[in-house]
């Protein structure tokens, strides 16, 4: 499950509507999971599973971005 808040985040890092700016820790951490290679990402998702979601949904989820831009509003993403 994606928090709104994780939905936001991650929206920010990637320079689309809806994203609020994060704290600096968090937004290397996504910047990290965000290029992280698969080996990498695999180890960052077992700690932070929410946010490798979410980054996981904004690269490859066809209507991710749509998707998280709903959630971030409190929406369930269809």
């Amino acid at each position: 499950m994606i928090s709104p808040t994780t939905a936001r985040h991650v929206l920010h890092h990637f320079g689309r509507a809806g994203g609020t700016e994060p704290g600096t820790f968090t937004a290397s951490l996504i910047a990290a999971i965000a290029a992280a290679d698969h080996t990498n990402f695999a180890r960052l998702a077992t700690l932070y599973p929410e946010l490798a979601t979410a980054i996981e949904v904004a690269k490859h989820d066809r209507d991710g971005i749509t998707k998280l831009q709903m959630i971030s509003v409190g929406r369930e993403a269809a």
